[in-house]
């Protein structure tokens, strides 16, 4: 989708040749600019780094690997996560043990300045694990999780090809993937504690 047509996605378009509208609209909201990004040290991305290899690493593990104090260590992840860098601790899957065996890449291209609608649809999915709006020969990229390769073909012919917006789709199996993050055997351990 080209920049010109993904910056009105999802905004609704004026009525083609009819009358102006007569209902009085509220005053628009004056927005906030946007909050600048707080350079990080390269103390704060070693806690960064860190906690997405173990959410579940004590403070005192996290301030005695980047060598400061615990009290300094909780003050950044407090200030990490008061600044949005850091959006919450999730548990990483292992989809395959969790009976979700066949995973995909999907595809999808879409009518124009329906981002958002789409979005939201996507989002109702089961399986549906990361979506993106992409520029390139396609528009949207979306990461499903199934039970077999039987549910995902059930998503993709029954559910995705049903959304009026969605015109077409490709999808790609994964064969294997690897976890980047993975901390390996005997990765984990208690969960975020002050000990």
């Amino acid at each position: 989708m080209p920049d010109e047509q993904m910056a009105g996605a999802g905004s609704v378009p004026a009525s083609a040749g009819g009358p102006p509208s007569t209902a009085s609209a509220a005053p628009p909201v004056p927005s906030l600019p946007p909050v600048p990004p707080r350079p990080l040290d390269p103390i704060d991305r070693s806690i960064m780094r860190l906690l997405q290899t173990d959410g579940r690493a004590s403070i005192r593990s996290v301030a005695e690997q980047v060598h400061v104090s615990r009290a300094n260590a909780y003050a950044r992840i407090n200030r990490l996560i008061d600044d949005g860098v850091i959006r919450g601790f999730t548990a990483r899957v292992n989809h395959e043990r969790a009976g979700q065996g066949a995973s995909a890449y999907i595809t999808l291209k879409i009518v124009q300045n329906s981002w958002r609608t789409v979005r939201e649809k996507l989002r109702e999915l089961p399986g549906a694990a990361h979506i993106a709006l992409v520029s390139g020969d396609f528009d949207v990229l979306l990461l499903v999780h199934t039970a077999d390769n039987r549910t995902l073909r059930e998503l993709v012919l029954t559910r995705l090809q049903s959304i009026p917006e969605v015109l077409s789709t490709r999808t790609l199996l994964v064969f294997e993937e690897t976890d980047l993050l993975d901390p390996g055997p005997g990765g984990g351990g208690p969960a975020l504690s002050e000990d």
